[in-house]
């Protein structure tokens, strides 16, 4: 993938990233709460080889939480500027995904997408402890965002629309669009109606139901047909699923979405974070753990 562009992106990346980890979030994925919520339930269920791994890569400035690091590739993309395309796949306007159709970027470079980007940067990721020319520690940065990218269910949406990008809504008596309002709106509101504003507060409560309410769900979450590294594939399948049958459903350009639509709405976007963590544990927990993590359940640390 675009190997050359990677490397001299390289030089830039100590500086780049000390002055974009403080930068505004940029619209085009779950939207910063959402990517941190994604890694705070992922480092729980980090085995002891998966969370050491990943402490040796964090950069300093993460202050040893993976969480702090996962919203960076969206701070980044304007400036890497390849890596743009791997944020999303889009779909010929079907509700259904197909790799060799709808992975590649808009010049048809093929693999160039969401699913794409989890292999590639997973297989880099393997390289650890080994003499590489990659940098693992934008490969996890990467790696955990793409994860959390590719649950959002517009980030396999139609390609007509942009998955959502050009579709006007007004969110209660707010514009926006409809990709903006499963990136960021829906758990805005959520956080705000719900957690007494508080991130942290939500957090907790998708982990006690990954304990409790989705307990039997997560062994099926962890299966898939590809049992090397990614199941990025399946992941994309169950998100055009979820932008057909609620993403898109009954919403039309300058509709206004309410009480309706976001309680209807709100427990999928819930799930859709919940499984990207538990997901995002089960892919480091395999790179780095030697093997061991198909024998073994995954359990909170």
């Amino acid at each position: 993938m675009a190997r050359h562009h990677q490397q001299r992106a390289l030089l830039l990346f100590p500086l780049v990233f000390l002055l974009l980890l403080l930068a505004p979030p940029l619209a085009g994925a779950w939207g910063k709460e959402g990517h941190i919520m994604v890694c705070k339930i992922a480092e729980k269920y980090l085995s002891e080889k998966a969370a050491a791994a990943v402490q040796a890569l964090l950069p300093e400035s993460a202050g040893g939480e993976l969480s702090t690091v996962c919203p960076w590739a969206d701070q980044v993309r304007w400036h890497y500027h390849w890596a743009s395309p791997l944020h999303y796949a889009n779909t010929p306007q079907v509700c259904n995904f197909k790799y060799s159709r709808d992975c590649h970027n808009s010049r048809g470079q093929q693999g160039m997408c969401v699913v794409g980007a989890i292999n590639n940067y997973t297989d880099q990721l393997y390289s650890y402890g080994q003499k590489t020319s990659y940098n693992l520690t934008e490969s996890l940065m990467f790696l955990a965002h793409f994860v959390g990218d590719v649950h959002q269910p517009l980030h396999v949406g139609f390609q007509d629309d942009e998955g959502g990008n050009t579709i006007t809504v007004h969110w209660y008596r707010r514009k926006a669009n409809l990709h903006h309002v499963w990136d960021v709106s829906i758990i805005d509101t959520a956080i705000k109606d719900f957690y007494n504003k508080s991130m942290d507060t939500m957090v907790e409560a998708l982990k006690m139901n990954l304990t409790d309410g989705w307990s039997d769900d997560i062994v099926h979450w962890e299966n898939c047909k590809n049992k090397h590294a990614t199941c990025a594939n399946d992941y994309a399948i169950e998100s055009i699923h979820y932008s057909c049958n609620y993403a898109y459903k009954d919403v039309e350009q300058d509709i206004t979405l309410g009480d309706d639509y976001f309680f209807s709405r709100y427990p999928i976007v819930e799930k859709r974070l919940a499984q990207a963590g538990i997901r995002l544990a089960l892919v480091l927990n395999r790179i780095f753990g030697g093997g061991e993590a198909d024998d073994i359940p995954l359990q909170v640390q």
